[in-house]
C-alpha cells in the first residue's frame, strides 16, 4: 500500500466494534446528560456538520471503488468549507479505515486513493457502530451490494441512528444480479434512521456525483435546503423523491 497522508488513521474492526472506555463524570455533567435525554454525548459537538462516507471495498468491488473513489470529492464541493467528511472502508472482513473527518476535497481525495480492495465478509455493522461514537454525524452514506451480517444487530444499530438524527442513505449497486435479493434488507435499516436507498452505477460517474452532491447538501441544510437547490442540483430531485417515498 501506498504511503498515507498524516491524517489517515487505521481502525482495526475489533477496535471499532469494542465499547469506548468508562470515563468519570462529575455530578454536574450527570444532571446536564440527563436533562439532555439519553444518548447525549458529555463532550461537545462539533459545530460544523459531519458526514461519515462508508465503502464496501471487499475484492469483487474494485471496479465499483474505482468509480467512487474518483467522485468523492463531490461530498465536500458541493458547499465549500460547511462540511466535514470521513471516508470508512471495511475489507478483509474488518473495517480497516476511518480516517479523520476533513473538509479539504484534495486531502479526502487522496486518502481514497490510498485504499486497496480485499476479498472478505462484509462490515457495515462496524461502520455504523463507529459513526455513531463520532459526535456531530448527520449522514451515514454507505455504497455496497450485499450485507452479510446479523440483520438483527442491524436493526438495533439502525434504530439507534434515527433516535440521534443520524441518517443512514444507501448507494446499493445492483450490477449483480445476486445482490438484488438484499434491496429489501437496506431498505429496512436506511428507512429506520430516516434515511433511503439510492441507485448506484459504476458507469455514471457524472450522475453518482450528482448523487453525492445532494447528499452532502442534505447533510449540511436537510430538506429545506434540497429544496433550495433542487433547480441547480440535478441529484437533489432523485434524492428528495426517494425521502419522501421512504
Amino acid at each position: 500500500m501506498p504511503d498515507r497522508p498524516p491524517n489517515f488513521v487505521l481502525v482495526p474492526y475489533e477496535e471499532a466494534r469494542a465499547p469506548p472506555p468508562a470515563k468519570r463524570i462529575g455530578l454536574l455533567e450527570r444532571i446536564r446528560a440527563l436533562i439532555a435525554g439519553p444518548g447525549a454525548a458529555v463532550a461537545d459537538v462539533p459545530t460544523r456538520p459531519r458526514l461519515v462516507f462508508g465503502f464496501d471495498a471487499t475484492a469483487s468491488r474494485e471496479p465499483a471503488w474505482a468509480a467512487a473513489r474518483t467522485v468523492t470529492d463531490a461530498l465536500v464541493r458541493a458547499l465549500p468549507g460547511q462540511l466535514d467528511v470521513a471516508l470508512a472502508v471495511h475489507g478483509g472482513s474488518r473495517l480497516h479505515t476511518f480516517t479523520d473527518f476533513t473538509s479539504d476535497a484534495r486531502t479526502l481525495r487522496d486518502l481514497a486513493a490510498g485504499v486497496i480492495c480485499q476479498a472478505g465478509m462484509t462490515r457495515l455493522l462496524a461502520i455504523l457502530r463507529a459513526s455513531l461514537r463520532k459526535p456531530g454525524v448527520r449522514v451515514v452514506v454507505y455504497i455496497g451490494d450485499v450485507f452479510e451480517e446479523s440483520l438483527r444487530s442491524g436493526q438495533m444499530l439502525t434504530d439507534a441512528m434515527g433516535l440521534r438524527g443520524v441518517r443512514l442513505i444507501v448507494l446499493h449497486d445492483t450490477s449483480d444480479p445476486s445482490a438484488r435479493r438484499d434491496a429489501e434488507i437496506f431498505g429496512d435499516l436506511a428507512r429506520r434512521t430516516g434515511g433511503c436507498v439510492l441507485p448506484f452505477d459504476a458507469l455514471a460517474p457524472d450522475k453518482l456525483r450528482d448523487l453525492l452532491a445532494a447528499i452532502a447538501t442534505f447533510a449540511v441544510g436537510g430538506t429545506a435546503l434540497l429544496q433550495e437547490k433542487r433547480r441547480e442540483m440535478p441529484g437533489a430531485v432523485m434524492l428528495l423523491e426517494h425521502l419522501k417515498g421512504r
